[in-house]
């Protein structure tokens, strides 16, 4: 039955009631400009009636919740395309500094340098005896090679970087995975108590979550997702089981946490791997899984596989033009080698060879051919004294006896070069060859004319046989050894003038014999620039001209990074669109609060009145009884 005091019972529930809204109006305008807060809403219901004979009799108003305004939909949305966002950016950002690395326009660049050195090599074959042009070409072709050299180091340290964020983000991931495994079990606590809503834990959840996809692409999956129409019609949200993955891989789960593990350690070139521990102990890499957010970009840009052999990406858009950039300077430093080995000389030093001796030259990692190279032995007066013609088949190994398919064997066969009965006037007895070993422990090939022969003036070299017409159809086996090289170095971070050339340009020959005049090896580096040969990139070869190769990895940069500013106008305008969606469902409004605040105002001033008046009456009677 209900009483006075029941009345005013009710007038308490009312003043109760609009104190919580309030309160939640005003928490909701502290964090209008909170990052991920999502607004809030007091759920009023009608007090239990109370039973009477006229009938159920109100017993005011309770508070059974205080929810948040938030749509799961919209924000899985929101999460997805934050992290293409993240990824987009960072490959923007990223693409955008390499593309200045190859500033080919308006004679700036390799290509002009490239350009400018061709042209000095037909200045000096017009003047094949001026030392001053000598110091010309020496100069031009330093500017060359510290250019190569120097854009390689460019791109090997902005993927150096790539590397050190991948482990700064990787990082952070592990740590906001320790972080959303506490704030789920502290979701999970607050929440067994049936009917109340970890509103702002939940914020702080959706907050972390956010971080993870930008960070990694990580997804969320939880149980059933619950409706609340009657808070707002888009108002939803999901319950239950919780795990955080990423294209599988288990990040958080539940309250536990399967941490990315990332090492460098057994890397010579320091890139680090990614890998997930399982139960058994084992790990399992997921580098090569991950395609989402500023880690996905940075694996795409940087490289995913890690080859175990050398310790560098075998893919990535940075190595790929590192890679492409190696293959353009080993072709220039090859096939400059090749025809500078035409050039007289009384001795000849090969690079590094890391070959077994004994092995295939043609299956080894040199750019050895099938086919042959000529020794030719010159008078003091340049006239051919002696030649002989080296055969090199998928059998030729390095040394060997006289008279073997080997190198060695054919330079200390002896054969009537001349055919003239003479057997002390032929290439075996003008030539040592020298299979050697240094201190070092590693190997090299030494070819040096007989003693006696040098003080008499006689000098050799060694020249390509052509299968037809082209420059590559020769064996390469000078400019694959390196012997007598114009170029040192094997890639673009080693490339440079030849250290004896450098230190006295005049020594560097125009021509083949020791003449004067002789202008044919200049002639030859003249239209080397025109020539197609093979670079090989990885496992394929592309065979073009070397302005070609160069055009195809600045044309590579070019479209790519146009394409990643396209792609990035694009997703940003998506985001945008999501965003706003989100953030008119979720986001704080300052005069609906405004409002609300007026509203509940009111309310209290009401409730308020209730009391009053019910304690007036209460007086009155009061007053009655005396």
């Amino acid at each position: 039955m209900s009483s006075i005091f029941n009345s005013l019972h009710i007038g308490y529930s009312g003043l109760n009631g609009a104190q919580v809204g309030i309160n939640t109006t005003s928490h909701n305008l502290s964090n209008a400009e909170t990052e991920g807060y999502s607004r809030q809403r007091v759920v009023h219901a009608a007090a239990i009636p109370l039973e009477s004979a006229p009938g159920h009799v109100g017993n005011g108003t309770e508070v059974k919740d205080i929810q948040r305004i938030f749509d799961n939909f919209v924000y899985d949305r929101y999460t997805s395309i934050s992290s293409d966002k993240e990824y987009s950016d960072f490959e923007k950002k990223t693409l955008n500094e390499l593309s200045t690395y190859f500033p080919e326009i308006d004679g700036v660049g390799i290509k002009a340098d490239l350009t400018k050195y061709y042209d000095m090599w037909q200045t000096f074959a017009d003047n094949p005896d001026n030392d001053s042009i000598k110091l010309s070409l020496a100069t031009q072709t330093k500017t060359l090679t510290e250019h190569i050299a120097q854009t390689q180091e460019q791109a090997k340290k902005l993927q150096s970087q790539l590397n050190d964020q991948l482990a700064a983000n990787v990082d952070e991931v592990n740590s906001i995975a320790s972080q959303l495994a506490d704030v789920s079990k502290a979701i999970d606590i607050a929440e067994s108590a049936e009917g109340y809503t970890a509103n702002d834990l939940r914020d702080k959840r959706n907050i972390l979550e956010r971080s993870m996809s930008r960070l990694i692409g990580a997804e969320i999956n939880s149980g059933l997702i619950e409706s609340n129409i009657q808070m707002n019609s888009s108002s939803n949200t999901k319950t239950g089981s919780y795990t955080v993955h990423v294209n599988g891989f288990n990040i958080v789960d539940g309250h536990s946490v399967h941490p990315i593990h990332l090492t460098n350690e057994n890397n010579k070139s320091g890139f680090y791997d990614l890998s997930v521990k399982q139960e058994d102990g084992t790990f399992v890499p997921m580098a090569e899984k991950i395609t989402g957010g500023s880690i996905g970009a940075i694996l795409n840009l940087r490289g995913a596989s890690i080859d175990t052999t050398s310790g560098m990406p075998t893919n990535g858009v940075i190595q790929n033009v590192i890679s492409e950039f190696d293959a353009f300077s080993e072709g220039l430093i090859e096939s400059t080698n090749n025809l500078y080995a035409k050039s007289s000389t009384t001795k000849m030093e090969s690079n590094i060879i890391d070959i077994d001796p004994e092995d295939s030259l043609v299956s080894s990692n040199l750019n050895v051919q099938n086919g042959s190279f000529e020794m030719i032995i010159y008078d003091i007066d340049g006239n051919i004294a002696a030649k002989r013609e080296i055969h090199i088949n998928p059998a030729t190994v390095m040394t060997g006896l006289p008279g073997s398919n080997s190198i060695q064997g054919q330079f200390e066969a002896q054969l009537d070069d001349n055919n003239d009965g003479n057997a002390n006037n032929d290439i075996d007895d003008f030539i040592k060859f020298n299979w050697a070993t240094y201190a070092s422990g590693e190997h090299g090939l030494e070819l040096a004319l007989d003693p006696l022969s040098e003080s008499q003036g006689y000098t050799f070299s060694m020249a390509d046989v052509l299968k037809d017409s082209s420059y590559s159809s020769g064996s390469n086996f000078a400019g694959a050894l390196g012997m007598s090289r114009y170029f040192d170095g094997n890639d673009a971070q080693s490339i440079q003038l030849n250290h004896t050339l450098s230190n006295n340009p005049t020594l560097m020959s125009a021509g083949a014999t020791p003449l004067a005049g002789d202008n044919t090896i200049a002639l030859n580096m003249v239209q080397d620039q025109y020539e197609k040969l093979d670079f090989h990139v990885g496992s394929e070869d592309v065979n073009s001209t070397k302005y070609s190769m160069f055009d195809m990895i600045t044309t590579s940069v070019g479209i790519q990074t146009n394409a990643a500013i396209l792609k990035n106008e694009t997703i940003s305008t998506q985001f945008n669109a999501t965003e706003l969606e989100y953030n008119s469902i979720s986001k704080v409004s300052i005069d609906e609060e405004m409002t609300n605040l007026i509203k509940y105002q009111t309310s209290y001033g009401a409730a308020a009145k209730v009391i009053t008046t019910i304690d007036q009456m209460m007086q009155t009677l009061l007053g009655i009884k005396q």
